[in-house]
């Protein structure tokens, strides 16, 4: 059995279709169905439900392609698993919420960069909750997300940072009242489908603060340069590093009962990868270290 037709199956569970599959995996839709017909000849069972307009897998299909994750995994990790630690090398998926796209993703790539050259790290951005999807579908090998209240089974966390809340205001805003601000003014809602916007949502209701929403958006750059044109204001993570190209926005503290999003790296426990993503989170830990926030205004704070 060729490790060729079991990538290809995974691809074809991962994107659903023969098509989407072929272009996943560089061949054509003629290919990929003669690639299926040949593994289920191989296996001699029925990987496919060939009744419907697009293939489903049957359920022996699908406990094929749980274990052919497992293979294909072994298969790709087989010589950096056997290198030292100054050989690694090979490919590695991360998948990253937006908002670490601008500072700790960045820096702490060009650390491991400059460790193991040879590591290439592939970044694609997404939501907590579609990277913890991407995780058990074996699309992402680790990511960066915001701990949810919940972590699915079967996936460890490694802490990075805390990121606590504050409210950013335009230079028009010269209130320095927390709540005086967020009931005055029109509010950019961060986007709630982030965990790190329930969050914010979670304590506006705690606190009985009433906004008035402007817009709801989940682009950290975005929600920034809408404060800075003074359309609004919003609550948004204080960054754990430095970032470049930061608007010069006014940053008030929430107080000791600030929401506070803790960062991290999510992956499959007993990934073939663990020394490569042990790397990646010491790589972060250290951009964290040597890359402090710059000095925020935080002259008032809501009281307890």
């Amino acid at each position: 059995m060729s490790i060729r037709l079991l990538k290809t199956l995974v691809a074809v569970a991962d994107h659903r279709t023969f098509s989407a599959a072929a272009d996943a995996v560089f061949i054509t839709h003629a290919a990929v169905s003669q690639q299926m017909r040949t593994l289920e000849a191989e296996l001699g069972i029925a990987l496919f439900d060939r009744s419907h307009r697009t293939p489903e897998l049957t359920p022996l299909g699908r406990a094929v392609v749980a274990r052919a994750r497992t293979l294909v995994m072994d298969y790709d990790n087989l010589v950096p698993s056997v290198l030292g630690d100054d050989g690694l090398t090979g490919e590695v998926d991360l998948g990253a919420v937006p908002t670490t796209l601008i500072g700790l993703a960045p820096l702490s790539m060009s650390i491991l960069r400059a460790r193991y050259p040879d590591l290439r790290v592939r970044i694609r951005p997404g939501l907590t909750a579609a990277l913890l999807s991407g995780l058990n579908r074996g699309t992402y090998d680790v990511a960066i997300i915001t701990k949810p209240v919940l972590m699915p089974p079967g996936v460890a966390f490694l802490e990075i940072a805390d990121e606590p809340m504050h409210l950013i205001t335009g230079s028009e805003v010269t209130e320095e009242d927390p709540v005086k601000v967020l009931e005055t003014q029109p509010f950019i809602r961060f986007n709630r489908d982030a965990v790190a916007g329930t969050l914010i949502e979670t304590w506006l209701q705690k606190t009985g603060i009433r906004v008035s929403e402007a817009m709801e958006l989940e682009n950290l750059e975005a929600i920034s340069s809408m404060v800075h044109a003074n359309l609004g204001v919003s609550i948004v993570p204080r960054s754990c590093v430095k970032t470049a190209y930061a608007l010069p926005l006014n940053r008030l503290s929430l107080g000791e009962d600030a929401p506070c999003r803790v960062l991290g790296l999510a992956y499959r426990k007993e990934h073939p990868k663990l020394r490569v993503i042990e790397e990646i989170h010491a790589a972060m830990l250290r951009a964290v270290e040597d890359n402090p926030p710059d000095d925020t205004r935080t002259e008032s704070a809501i009281s307890a």
